[in-house]
């Protein structure tokens, strides 16, 4: 589009070349036609004129424009050189990040594989030490079995009084009189005496932290004594008790000793509990279960430190009573804890709507191949399986230290058995341990706590006494005598 400037300076232009033919025309005496050739030849100039001054000014923009682009070039040279360099740099740093990420993995992978040996070579000591302990307790048995035959051979009488003290050190409490065979009418009027006389033991058998292997909680035992103080264990009663309808005496009869027993621990700590072991058949039978009701009622303060204990077939087996039942122990904030697991076949959600806290495997058979085999789930996976639903795993019937080992690898964080302790019992109120008991029994009787006093603080501590001081001092002394024969 033609600016107006440049219309202006044409119409400038042919005002003077026109002027100028007239003041020749006029002043001059030139004719007409030299007058308009003289204009002509003036506009003409003028115009060649004004195209070269332009065509400078032009050329004198252009070059200002390309000195411009040329310092705008050189400008981003400078600035793509200065990137360059400052990704040199990082490329140099992120090699030598690299570098040193390399050195530090392979570091750390040689610390693993040192710890893995280390590892392995405890394992391998630690199974060697079992199987020398094992050789050592295999020969002592047969020692003195040979020295009992001796005995019953010479005449020596072998019965053990009725008022025997607690069993020695390392063997369990279990260990104690036991009745010979009797019918089942003889053993239904033991256990009818047994309620009415109130000869109902409260064993105690810890429940430890792994690894930690510090106590938790506790697993009250019922044992019934016959006439003759004789130990009646759950597998010799429970069967005729439930075909007599008096396992729901015997419950609640054990629910307000663990109560009491509860309440005597928790005067020292809190972060104490019990299990206690509940019969099916006082869950399904109305009465008896009222009776319960009512007591925990009474005591549901303690209901987030009592766990009620009940068999895998009761909870499979549940009926509408049952179920309703176990809603309104669930209503008053009571924890469940499932035993005698017989299968890996478990649904954790419905467990964990019904109030379950705890279950526990045996040992043998979270380890046992072949089991797993069948399971719908592998050992390794079911601890994180029910932990998702807010279950804890417990391992129990723990007996060796090498179950301990493998245990770990699945993630229990309880566990039960002989290993930690044997079932004990209780101390009766005002007993006190005659100063003619040798040390070893004193020991024993001071190991569980006592109904008429709390439990004392190196009970709960992650600190051996009792019999299991007296085992790891006979174990050392073991290995300490092998290894001086090997030396030899």
């Amino acid at each position: 589009m033609i600016r107006i400037s440049t219309i202006f300076i044409a119409i400038c232009m042919v005002l003077i070349a026109a002027s100028l033919g007239l003041m020749v025309y006029s002043l001059a005496g030139f004719t007409i036609s030299e007058s308009a050739i003289v204009a002509l030849a003036a506009l003409t100039f003028l115009i060649l004129y004004n195209a070269v001054s332009m065509r400078l000014r032009d050329r004198t923009d252009v070059g200002a424009q390309i000195a411009d682009l040329s310092r705008g070039t050189a400008d981003l040279a400078r600035q793509v050189a200065e990137f360059g360099r400052r990704m040199a740099t990082i490329e140099a740093r992120l090699s030598t990040t690299d570098a040193n990420g390399q050195d530090r993995v392979q570091t750390v992978a040689a610390e693993i594989s040192e710890l893995g040996t280390l590892v392995k070579q405890l394992a391998d000591s630690v199974a060697a030490h079992d199987e020398i302990l094992s050789d050592a307790v295999s020969a002592l048995a047969a020692q003195t079995s040979g020295d009992a035959t001796a005995d019953a051979n010479a005449g020596v009488p072998s019965a053990t009084p009725a008022n025997a003290g607690p069993p020695a050190s390392g063997q369990p409490a279990d260990a104690l009189p036991k009745p010979a065979n009797i019918n089942n009418a003889q053993l239904l009027v033991a256990v009818k005496n047994a309620i009415e006389a109130s000869r109902i033991d409260l064993f105690l058998q810890p429940m430890v932290t792994l690894p930690q292997r510090k106590v938790r909680f506790y697993e009250a035992v019922a044992r019934l004594r016959d006439d003759k103080d004789q130990v009646l264990t759950a597998g010799d009663f429970v069967g005729t008790a439930e075909a007599a309808g008096l396992m729901g005496q015997i419950d609640n009869m054990v629910m307000f000793r663990c109560v009491q027993v509860l309440r005597r621990l928790m005067v020292r700590s809190k972060d104490v509990g019990v299990f206690c072991n509940v019969a099916g058949a006082t869950l399904s039978n109305p009465a008896v279960f009222s009776q319960c009701l009512d007591f925990l009622e009474a005591n549901r303060v303690l209901a987030p430190s009592l766990v009620l204990e009940f068999k895998q077939s009761t909870f499979r087996h549940l009926g509408p009573v049952e179920s309703e039942h176990l809603a309104a122990l669930h209503r008053l904030g009571y924890g469940f804890s499932i035993d005698n697991v017989t299968d890996l076949r478990f649904d954790p959600r419905e467990l964990a709507d019904r109030g379950v806290k705890f279950v526990k495997v045996p040992a043998s058979m979270l380890l046992d191949q072949k089991q797993l085999s069948s399971a719908d789930i592998h050992a390794a996976d079911l601890s994180d399986l029910l932990g998702r639903f807010g279950i804890d795993l417990v391992a129990e019937r723990i007996e060796g230290e090498r179950a301990v080992v493998d245990l770990l690898d699945y993630d229990v964080r309880f566990g039960q058995g002989f290993l930690f302790a044997p079932p004990r019992p209780l101390r009766p109120e005002g007993a006190t341990t005659p100063a003619a008991e040798p040390a070893a029994a004193a020991k024993v009787t001071s190991a569980a706590p006592a109904v008429d006093a709390p439990a004392r603080k190196e009970d709960k501590a992650d600190v051996k006494t009792g019999p299991e001081a007296l085992r790891a001092t006979g174990n050392a002394a073991l290995v300490s005598r092998s290894r001086a024969s090997a030396q030899k």
